[in-house]
């Protein structure tokens, strides 16, 4: 695979698990000082479920289809899905008793239309893009009048 155009960096937060949860993200192109920066709250959601929101929404952002992106992640319970083939076996099985199979779905979509490769990162690492994508995770939970996380179910 070519050298990554996008480097991704995501985080997500649950302040409670359940509880109101937000995701950070920041966009760098690689080679370029272009950086931008995206985070949305909710309502009542988990962690993981916006660890992986994050992510959907960061590489629905690439316009160009095949456009090679890197996403650095602090959640295993993300980057082993992907870098272990244990997505491909949940597809096959339809999702069928899989936490998040809405989430898992969108991330399919997405994921397909590009050229996407995962890197996990150890979180509260002193790494600048993850500390900001914290940071913004945490202050989108604190939002007010958050909406619904609509796929969550208790």
């Amino acid at each position: 695979m070519n050298t990554p155009k996008v480097h991704i960096y995501t985080d997500g937060a649950a302040r409670g698990n359940p509880g109101p949860g937000g995701f950070g993200i920041v966009m760098e192109w690689v080679g370029k000082p272009y950086q931008k920066e995206f985070a949305q709250g909710f309502k009542l959601t988990t962690n993981n479920r916006m660890e992986l929101m994050a992510v959907i929404v960061a590489l629905s952002k690439l316009k160009t289809p095949g456009t090679p992106a890197k996403v650095f992640t602090d959640s295993r319970y993300v980057s082993d899905a992907v870098n272990k083939g244990w997505i491909f076996g949940w597809e096959k099985k339809n999702f069928v008793n899989r936490k998040n199979a809405d989430l898992w779905k969108a991330f399919l979509r997405v994921f397909r239309r590009h050229k996407v490769e995962f890197q996990w990162i150890k979180g509260h690492n002193d790494h600048p893009q993850n500390e900001r994508c914290d940071t913004l995770a945490v202050l989108a939970s604190k939002g007010k009048d958050l909406p619904a996380d609509d796929g969550y179910k208790a």
